[in-house]
């Protein structure tokens, strides 16, 4: 079977795309985006060419840049490049430039496909502006095609392997994801320099492929080879293994699916876990990190997840975005709460004042209010022993006050535990402040100094509403 002919069965088995999709293909200039052009040019494919130029091998770089724009002309194809200070990325960022280059490649990718969006969002509003103008002028495709092949998929399963890797590194890579498609993984990288040769293709070599420094060049030029001499159909076999591995793949998160529902009950933005349930599912370790990792928790925390199954309320697990938290016969997963929260001030006069966790309504009136109806939302002050201006803000560690009818302090933190409040409602508790004394703990209980009593005369009512996003604990 001929090249062009497994490279079109792919893609119609594959469901890739179609002949009526415009594709960008992503070309370095090297052999095997050479033979994707050629290849889409034989069967009939609209496309656009898109080359990154990284800066990163000099007069090499722009000497790819060059042969990519002649490979366009040579197509009638246009050709959008785009140049990267990917040295500075990678130092700003503290990471590889193999991870900055494909950080920065993705990124432009990512720019290219939503230049639709943006175009329908500028009908639909106003012109603000804020539209790029270069997005505005970019060709509308309905997908981006690399030129990764079978060698590559074999080389990045075993590298994910030997790093540690799920079933999900163990399948390689996708030839769809979203709207990357790569059309080539069918093919061996011999059979794309055969083509190359037998129909006269011109490609530049990236000298940087040569060196062993590089893990990936490590594998392809001195364990593949290695492993050929032991086992000569090597790589036909990891292909064969690939392809189970998606099967395999599919029927695992079938499974994970299945446990997720039985499992996870999702209230506002917080998910709670029965600990019973959790702690007699099986797999436990694979099951814990199925249902962390879409909340930024890594392998590594797993055990440190699962031990707070059998932990004391209050112990919590953080990523960088959410934490998991033991609160009496559940695990919680929330977001993490911003270290600096907000104070408002409330002036005299303010009639309704808004806060992260809902608004507070003040009227002042006479001696007759019907304080017998209030409820924890509901608070009635003295107004005479308010002085302002009163400050509005989260509790923190160290805070008291005297609970209504009592006579003695009390830590808020205490209070919050006496009323059974979660680790995370706590997070939502504010309390509104008079001269460095809490007048009232929001929603819960106010204070016994600023209480109505036989001598007041003048009572300020405060309403408190909670928000759409409040977990303020009923009472």
């Amino acid at each position: 079977m001929s090249l062009l002919k497994g490279f079109t069965g792919y893609i119609n088995k594959e469901n890739l795309f179609t002949i009526k999709d415009r594709l960008l293909l992503a070309v370095s200039g090297g052999v095997d985006s050479a033979v994707l052009c050629a290849l889409c040019h034989e069967a009939g494919y609209d496309f656009v060419i898109a080359h990154c130029n990284f800066r990163l091998r000099g007069e090499e770089s722009e000497r790819d840049e060059a042969f990519v724009s002649a490979l366009g002309v040579q197509y009638g194809k246009e050709v959008l490049v785009k140049h990267f200070d990917t040295a500075v990325y990678a130092a700003e960022r503290k990471v590889s430039i193999q991870v900055a280059a494909r950080e920065l490649r993705y990124a432009w990718f990512g720019e290219l496909l939503n230049r639709q969006s943006a175009i329908d969002n500028r009908q639909l509003e106003p012109l603000t502006g804020s539209i790029n103008a270069n997005i505005l002028n970019l060709p509308f495709v309905a997908y981006i095609v690399t030129a990764h092949h079978l060698d590559d998929n074999v080389e990045t399963v075993m590298m994910k392997f030997f790093k540690g890797t799920g079933v999900a590194g163990l399948r390689g890579i996708l030839p769809k994801q979203g709207k990357i498609v790569r059309p080539l993984l069918f093919a061996r990288k011999e059979e794309l320099t055969a083509f190359a040769t037998a129909h006269q293709l011109s490609w530049v070599e990236d000298s940087s492929n040569a060196q062993d420094k590089y893990a990936r060049n490590y594998l392809r030029h001195q364990v593949v080879p290695l492993l050929e001499g032991l086992y000569p159909e090597v790589i036909s076999n990891l292909s064969d293994n690939i392809a189970r591995f998606r099967d395999v793949e599919v029927l695992y998160q079938q499974a994970i699916e299945v446990h997720k529902k039985k499992l996870l009950e999702f209230k506002g933005n917080e998910v709670h876990i029965p600990v019973l349930k959790l702690k007699r599912a099986a797999p436990l370790p694979t099951l814990v990190y199925e249902l962390a990792k879409p909340y930024g928790f890594s392998a590594a925390q797993t055990p440190e997840i699962i031990h707070l199954l059998d932990s004391e309320s209050g112990r919590y697990v953080a990523s960088a975005s959410h934490r998991i938290i033991r609160n009496r016969n559940w695990l919680i997963i929330a977001p993490a709460v911003a270290e600096a929260a907000k104070h408002v001030i409330v002036e005299e006069g303010d009639r309704v004042v808004q806060f992260a966790v809902g608004s507070l309504r003040l009227e002042a009136g006479g001696k007759k209010y019907e304080v017998g109806t209030s409820g924890n939302d509901v608070a009635f002050i003295d107004m005479k022993e308010l002085h302002y201006p009163l400050l509005l803000r989260p509790w923190k560690a160290g805070d008291y006050f005297y609970p209504l009818g009592m006579k003695k302090k009390k830590k808020v933190a205490r209070f919050l535990i006496d009323q059974k409040v979660s680790k995370t409602d706590k997070e939502n508790v504010w309390v509104l402040e008079c001269n460095k004394r809490i007048v009232w703990v929001v929603g819960m209980r106010i204070d016994d100094r600023f209480k109505i009593t036989d001598t007041s005369n003048t009572v300020i009512k405060i309403a408190f509403t909670p928000g759409a996003n409040s977990s303020l604990p009923a009472l």
